[in-house]
């Protein structure tokens, strides 16, 4: 089957196609865990360091992923 994605730069297509070869050139140092691109590393690496950079204004609760912070500010 052809993949319809379109990229405006080869960088940004190389990155894409990592998720059909299921390449993982990211290796946590701490576990070995393996992943496709840097970004999710770095966010799995604040597992190991105890990092919560994103805190709640409103009650101070902080998080790891900005994904979590933004479904606590619902409870507000």
């Amino acid at each position: 089957p052809h993949c319809p994605e379109a990229f405006r730069n080869k960088a940004a297509l190389t990155v894409h196609q990592r998720v059909h070869t299921g390449e993982r050139s990211f290796t946590c140092p701490r576990c070995s865990k393996t992943f496709m691109n840097k970004q999710t590393l770095t966010v799995h690496q604040r597992v190991h360091t105890g990092e919560k950079p994103y805190k709640c204004s409103e009650c101070g609760k902080t998080y790891r992923q900005k994904q979590g912070l933004s479904r606590h500010q619902r409870v507000h």
